[in-house]
């Protein structure tokens, strides 16, 4: 067999480590002829003349694990981690390394990472060393065992006074803001059951929910609802929602599906998108024709399409006389003057 590395030319039969070259094929990389590859394994591998003449790949993949073109950085040392194996997985175009860090832990990282000296540790190196708290007391709270970090957190289990355990955090024990499983200094809650408001009635407690206390109510509607203390003590909530529903509608002065304070503000306000300077009036991009519609209880009705962009507008000016119409039959029935939408009705 011609061996890697005694000058000879690379050709059929050639061999480097476990693999033996069976053929050229049609594929080139950076000039050089690739070659297909039987791996003693049975595995096959495509490689470059000049990756066969180093002698960089030897296998397939099945001893090295490292894909053919990657580089091998196996038990190489970055900072405090150590690299063991590639983990198949690629991320930000590197493969990714799964490393032994001196204090014990595991962490995959991208090679680029590694090699640029972004990661030195599994995160050990910038993390507060654990104080041990154990049978140490706080308050009311003493502390049983360590409980893990959690979010980036030390924390520790704790036995109240009363009697219950809490798992609190290492930071909010030595600085002193939790002195106890929460029994200590909760403030009364003002009973509210029965108490009205609006068209809540207040049925029951709720609990507490990210420290405010929370009623369940029952609305005249006859849904119910959970609303926080200060809500119902300011007058903020005062329906399950309902309320504000009927005063938008009412705000719309909905007649028969068509609002009267659309059309009201319809006649001075233009849509973001219109282009043409008026409302109903818009330009076909395919036949450059100008065209009218307009709106009327909840339907869209086509007023032509015109050569000139002023016949487009008369035609929705003559069209807007439906709406003309409806507001001064609005006005009629319903004590209203055109001066004044503003009023109650």
């Amino acid at each position: 067999m011609k061996q890697a590395g005694n000058g000879r030319k690379v050709g059929v039969g050639y061999r480097v480590g476990r693999l033996t070259v069976e053929g050229a094929t049609e594929q080139r990389k950076g000039g050089y002829t690739v070659w297909r590859c039987r791996c003693d394994c049975g595995g096959e591998v495509l490689l470059d003349t000049r990756c066969l003449q180093r002698g960089t790949v030897t296998d397939c993949g099945c001893v090295s694990r490292v894909k053919p073109g990657q580089k091998d950085i196996t038990g190489r040392r970055f900072g405090m981690l150590t690299a063991l194996e590639p983990t198949g997985e690629t991320r930000y175009g590197t493969a990714v390394w799964r490393c032994a860090c001196d204090c014990g832990g595991e962490i995959s990282v991208p090679l680029h990472q590694l090699t640029a000296g972004c990661r030195k540790s599994c995160g050990c190196l910038s993390s507060h060393r654990i104080k041990d708290l154990t049978g140490r007391r706080f308050g009311r709270l003493i502390v049983l065992a360590y409980a893990g970090k959690r979010d980036g957190m030390h924390r520790w289990r704790c036995l109240c006074d009363c009697g219950r355990e809490t798992v609190v955090g290492q930071t909010p024990l030595l600085s002193g803001r939790t002195k106890s499983c929460g029994c200590l200094g909760r403030p009364e809650v003002k009973d509210l059951t029965g108490r009205r408001f609006g068209r809540l009635t207040v049925t029951a407690y709720a609990g507490k929910e990210g420290g405010v206390h929370r009623w369940r109510c029952i609305c005249d509607c006859g849904e119910e609802t959970v609303v926080s203390h200060s809500m119902l003590l300011s007058s903020k909530t005062k329906s399950c929602g309902c309320l504000q529903a009927e005063i938008h509608r009412e705000n719309l002065k909905l007649i028969g599906g068509t609002s009267v304070t659309i059309l009201e503000a319809g006649k001075n306000r233009l849509i973001a998108s219109n282009t043409s300077g008026h409302t109903g009036v818009y330009q076909n991009k395919r036949s450059g024709k100008w065209a009218a519609q307009i709106t009327f209880r909840g339907k869209t009705y086509y007023l032509g399409s015109y050569t000139l962009k002023e016949d487009a507008v008369k035609a929705r000016q003559r069209g807007e006389e439906i709406h003309d119409s409806f507001l001064e039959w609005y006005y009629a029935n319903y004590q209203k003057t055109a001066a004044g939408p503003g009023g109650s009705g």
